[in-house]
């Protein structure tokens, strides 16, 4: 039989009872081999053994109609005997094994090494090693209990690295963690369709047990293997399992054999599963590759990526769905964020520390053998080892603080920080890079269905018996036979799955289930009084004879019926109108009955009724039918297109799928932050454009392209049929709306524009799908948002976010978080950095003025902690703001610190190291205190030495609120409140601090302050914010030296760059400063405007008397930064005004021409006088 049935007596229809007697008449083994045999062997085998389908399904205790029953003993038993739908994932790692590879880190070992031999050397005196020859040791006899103690720094010193590793390890750890349970929750979110006691229910995969009668679709990823027992038209996709990329066509007759882990591509039907967890094919797989799971985990660990980004890799849960796990790196952009800055300050951090190290050595050694001349003693060979191993361990504590550790581990925080919260905004993040690069996105191509508008389809008006009815009519005045007809079409050729359910509360709507298209038909029925279900019930899908589903090339779906009196066949057909009218012949007229319909009555109905109700934003849907008489004999049912032909239409409706009412002001929200959205829909071109206005993607008065599939292919493609860039590029900048299109046009549209040049900046596309044919264009774009609610696993699979609520509004909201991950990004290095540069300075310096580093070891190592671990979590869990979505996307190319990030680093340090070596060279007459330079080995820790530490940590302190701005804004507290992790951070160092000087003492070279050095210390800190003011008065763009670092792709500097620095980056300092010349700037422009206009008629009327260099010293003036277009926030001026004069002016210098040059001026002064 054409449709696939396995035939099955009626009393098998009994729902298996969990308290049948006997095992099941099948082992795991037997249907492992059955399900390791392909095509005819499957279908021989199935034969041989069992009969057919039917007798397998009695083995296994199940009914093919019913399913099973749900009874909790006998799914029990079924897990006993076949196993669980869970494929265990591996073991995490342990703590200690998390705390090994954190003591891999080559500083830190360098440490521990020189820590132990400093804490060797300080119990080993050898006689005579007191000797004053080998120089001061200790200041004189008093303090022999504390020459005794030169092992407290070695054992400080390990110590901290100790706590360092722990706290390595359990961010480790908690990472880890969390990626397991966003694994889980994507687990938890896979669900499939069962049926049970004979009702069709949902349950979560890891429930599926051996037996289950599981209903397959268009668009599933299966999810245990499993035979067919009935299919529609079932075409899968086994490349993941084979690697062959042709689909397989399954049938009961040729191959019945369905695999899990494979897509279902085309068609419904329905199997019996045979195999779950680790007996299915995936689970037999992943048990072969279990060895290989360490070193995979490894790479994934580092956030090394292989390959593009397609070919990443990827730790698949049970399911099927991957969820990746690279924590650190996005393509792109931290790629240059942690690779370009982390390396280059860590080599300056090498040589900074080896040149210490070597400057030590040599003044010891000229000092001691040279100045003083003194003679190389064998006893006195430990004291100068020490000296060398402090010298060593100074150097090396310049390296820890140079290497910015801490960098990835505030991505890291960030991240995941930010996936946890965006769950909240319904955006489940697969792809951890996805969230931080959704951040630059510059064009979002988006679903119409479902995304933006409700997908809550209602059939509205109707085209029926020759009559256009506005709103849906009263049954009385169609036809009985019409109606009959139209009934049983919708209710026949639609997937049974679709259904109308009753409102779960009083009063509320109808629930829709299924197709939400296919729903709206069958609301259509109900509205005219007549119910389907009692056609379905009188022909089960059983009975269907052959079924031609819905898909993206088709664009309608057919169901053929075997007449029950053997006069023939009759196919029931419903799809898009324009290419369903293509194939109708006839149409029924107002009495029921058929007439010809000619190409020429088309094109009147598709002006008078179709464009009309396109117009009204609404999709519009042809029902038709065609009979087949027995006499012609059966068809050729695999010829498509003569099957599809010779139709007879029945009626045309208008279906109406409001715009969601956030979605203008969502888009409005995009557009504002610089981002364009396009609408790709498989729409009529008309009801695209319509809701396209509705959405606010079309603007009236816009320059604007909406083109269909078939256009957009024409203008793209060359005479052999290639897309050309060149030509593409022409489109794209310009188009808004892509109707009738393909999943193929979706991905060259995507793949097009993210390969273009012309523009400025790259772009980077986000693109959101809802079906199969989407995974291409999901998986080429930046990143991909799949449809949770409406979305099959195919396209989430592809994706890198899943939308859970199919909202457009979420996908704004995940802009704000991608803007806030790379804000916080860049916050903490603004202040690490900072720190790392004014740390470096003073340890270099100091050892090298005074034979001694200001700051210790372990309160370098302390500092380190403040940096790393507290910093990156204080500011990279920083929530986000509108005000984010009030710039433009930073871009590809953007660099990771912007020119005024590198102002505030400079500024502050240049106020850091002023005030460290005030107080390192004069701190002792400030404070009338003893001076702490050039104290011996193993001397008590000073007041002095205490002060300078404590007065850098409070600075690093209050610095840390300046860091929460970086692009110039005045007010640093502004929202402080919403981050209590910050403010327990800043209060907990703070207290730390207070008890490292005052009991730290000699392991932390502290001793305790008093209340007025304490008070001196916490002004000095305050006086960071102060100093923060001051640097933020100053605007960027007079700082011509400072330039950006941790680019992409470097460009070469070229004065445009200059004049649109006020685009990319945002700087308060200059704004303020512009709000007062404002006017005057104007006034100028205007004056230069017209002096250009004259010029260009007097050149173009007397051209030998155009002087180039004027005009170029006009053109340079006009290009001088204090004239660069005001940034968009500036209210009074739009930057649009200004700029659009600036072109023009830059237009109308090289005019010869007089005509165009007066035809240019009117514009400039309408330009000017707005």
């Amino acid at each position: 039989m054409a449709n696939n049935t396995a035939d099955h007596p009626p009393g098998n229809s009994v729902v298996a009872d969990g308290n049948q007697e006997g095992d099941f008449g099948i082992t795991v083994m037997d249907l492992r081999e059955l399900m390791e045999l392909r095509s005819g062997e499957a279908v021989t085998k199935i034969a041989d053994s069992y009969g057919d389908v039917q007798g397998l399904c009695r083995r296994l205790k199940t009914s093919p109609i019913e399913g099973l029953s749900g009874n909790p003993v006998d799914l029990e038993k079924r897990h006993t005997a076949f196993g669980k739908n869970f494929i265990p994932p591996k073991k995490p790692k342990s703590f200690l094994a998390l705390v090994w590879e954190a003591l891999q880190d080559v500083t830190l070992i360098i440490l521990e090494i020189a820590a132990v031999i400093s804490l060797g050397l300080s119990f080993y005196h050898p006689p005579g090693g007191d000797s004053e020859l080998c120089g001061e040791t200790a200041p004189g006899v008093e303090d022999e209990g504390e020459a005794q103690a030169g092992w407290i720094e070695g054992a400080a010193i390990l110590f901290s690295v100790a706590i360092v590793v722990l706290v390595t390890a359990f961010n480790d750890w908690s990472k880890e963690k969390q990626f397991r349970g966003l694994q889980n929750r994507i687990e938890q979110e896979q669900k499939f369709t069962v049926i049970r006691k004979g009702q069709v229910i949902q349950i979560p995969v890891s429930e599926l047990v051996t037996g289950d009668i599981a209903q397959i679709k268009y668009g599933d990823l299966l999810p245990a293997d499993g035979i067919l027992i009935q299919g529609n038209d079932l075409k899968i996709d086994e490349s993941s399992l084979t690697g062959e990329s042709d689909q397989v066509r399954k049938s009961l007759e040729k191959d019945p054999m369905l695999l899990s882990g494979t897509h279902v591509m085309e068609g419904s039907g329905r199997m019996v599963v045979s195999a779950v967890g680790l007996n299915s094919q995936t689970g037999i797989i992943f048990t072969l590759l279990g060895a290989g799971d360490s070193d995979e985990e490894k790479k994934i660990k580092k956030g090394k990526k292989q390959g593009p980004p397609e070919n990443r890799n990827k730790a698949k849960t049970q399911d099927g769905i991957a969820l990746e796990i690279q924590p650190l790196k996005s393509n792109e952009a931290a790629e240059s964020e942690e690779k370009e800055p982390e390396v280059e300050i860590g080599k300056a951090g090498l040589i900074m520390s080896a040149v210490t190290v070597i400057i030590l050595i040599l003044f010891f050694v000229i000092d001691t053998f040279g100045v003083q001349g003194r003679p190389w003693l064998k006893e006195c060979t430990p004291i100068y080892i020490q000296y060398f191993v402090k010298f060593f361990i100074i150097g090396v504590t310049v390296l820890v603080v140079a290497v910015p550790e801490g960098l990835p581990l505030a991505v890291t925080i960030s991240l995941a920080y930010s996936v946890k919260k965006m769950m909240k905004d319904n955006n489940l993040v697969r792809h951890l890079d996805a969230c931080e690069t959704m951040g630059n996105a510059t064009t979002i191509c988006s679903d119409k269905t479902g995304t933006l508008t409700m997908n809550r389809m209602t059939v509205v008006q109707a085209y029926l018996g020759d009559t256009h009815y506005k709103k849906v009519p009263e049954p009385d005045v169609i036809k009985p036979s019409t109606l009959e007809v139209m009934v049983n079409s919708i209710a026949i050729n639609s997937a049974y799955t679709t259904k109308i359910l009753s409102p779960e509360k009083e009063g509320g709507l109808p629930r829709h289930v299924g197709n939400k298209t296919e729903c709206s038909l069958l609301g259509f029925v109900l509205a005219l009084k007549r119910d389907y279900q009692p056609i379905r019930d009188e022909i089960p899908e059983e009975n269907l004879y052959k079924v031609y589903t819905f898909n993206s090339s088709r664009k309608s779906m057919s169901t053929v019926l075997k007449n029950t009196d053997g006069s023939g066949f009759r196919m029931y057909s419903k799809g898009a109108s324009e290419i369903v009218l293509r194939k109708c012949s006839h149409i029924l007229n107002m009495n029921g009955e058929p007439r010809i319909f000619k190409p020429k009555d088309r094109d009147e109905m598709v002006k008078n009724v179709i464009e009309p109700m396109a117009c009204d934003g609404l999709r519009t849907i042809c029902v038709a039918y065609r009979d087949f008489p027995a006499e012609a004999g059966e068809p050729d049912w695999d010829n498509e297109a003569d099957i599809l032909d010779e139709l007879t239409c029945i009626c045309v409706v208008g279906i109406e799928d409001p715009v969601r009412p956030e979605v203008p002001n969502a888009i409005l929200k995009c557009q504002r932050a610089g981002i364009t959205v396009r609408m790709v829909t498989g729409d009529n071109i008309n009801t695209a454009r319509a809701i396209a206005t509705k959405c606010g993607i079309l603007l009236p008065g816009e320059d604007f392209l909406c083109l269909e599939g078939k256009e957009f292919n024409q203008l793209i493609r060359n005479d052999q049929g290639e897309v050309e860039q060149e030509r593409l590029d022409k489109v794209w900048p310009k188009l808004r709306v892509l109707a009738r299109s393909s999943p193929t046009d979706k991905h060259t549209l995507v793949k097009g524009i993210m390969d273009s040049t012309v523009l400025e900046t790259r772009q980077v596309v986000a693109v959101t799908g809802d079906g199969t044919n989407d995974g291409p264009a999901l998986k080429k774009a930046d990143v991909g948002f799949a449809m949770g609610i409406a979305g099959t696993d195919v396209a989430k699979e592809a994706s890198d976010i899943i939308l859970t609520d199919d909202n457009f509004t979420s996908i704004v909201k995940a802009v704000m978080w991608g803007r806030n991950v790379y804000d916080s990004i860049s916050k903490f290095l603004q202040f690490q950095l900072t720190v790392n540069v004014v740390a470096v300075i003073v340890a270099f310096t100091g050892a090298c003025i005074t034979q001694d580093s200001p700051l210790k070891a372990v309160q370098m190592l302390w500092v380190n902690l403040i940096m790393d671990t507290l910093a990156s979590l204080a500011l990279a869990t920083e929530p986000p703001t509108e005000s984010l979505l009030l710039r433009k996307p930073y871009g590809r190319n953007k660099p990771l610190i912007s020119r005024t990030m590198m102002k505030n680093i400079l500024g502050h340090a240049v106020y850091q190291l002023t005030i460290i070596f005030t107080l390192l060279f004069a701190g002792e007459n400030f404070f009338n205190i003893d001076s702490g330079r050039n104290a011996p080995l193993h001397s008590p820790p000073s007041e002095h030495y205490t002060i300078v530490f404590n007065v850098f940590v409070m600075m690093q302190l209050f610095n840390e609120i300046n860091a929460r701005k970086i692009h110039g804004e005045r007010n640093v507290f502004e929202a402080i409140y919403r981050n209590p992790i910050f403010c327990s951070v800043v209060m907990g160092t703070f207290i730390l601090q207070i008890v490292i000087v005052q009991f730290g003492g000699k392991p932390f070279s502290c001793t305790a302050l008093s209340i007025d050095q304490w008070l001196w210390c916490v002004f000095i800190g305050v006086g960071e914010l102060l100093w923060g003011q001051l640097i933020t008065a100053i605007p960027t763009h007079r700082l011509k030296f400072l330039k950006e670092a941790g680019h992409g792709t470097h460009k070469e500097d070229v004065p445009e760059n200059e004049m649109n620095e006020g685009d990319d980056e945002i700087d308060h300092a200059e704004m303020e400063l512009r709000r007062g010349q404002v006017l005057w700037f104007r006034g100028l422009n205007r004056i230069q405007t017209q002096i250009k206009v004259v010029n260009a008629f007097r050149s173009s009327l007397y051209p030998g008397l155009e002087n180039p260099e004027s005009r170029n010293s006009i053109h340079n003036f006009m290009a001088h930064p204090e004239f660069v277009p005001l940034s968009e926030e500036e209210a009074q001026i739009p930057e649009r005004e200004e700029s659009s004069s600036d072109e023009v002016v830059m237009e109308i210098q090289p005019i010869p021409s007089s005509s165009t040059g007066g035809a240019e001026a009117p514009d400039v002064s309408h330009e000017t006088s707005c």
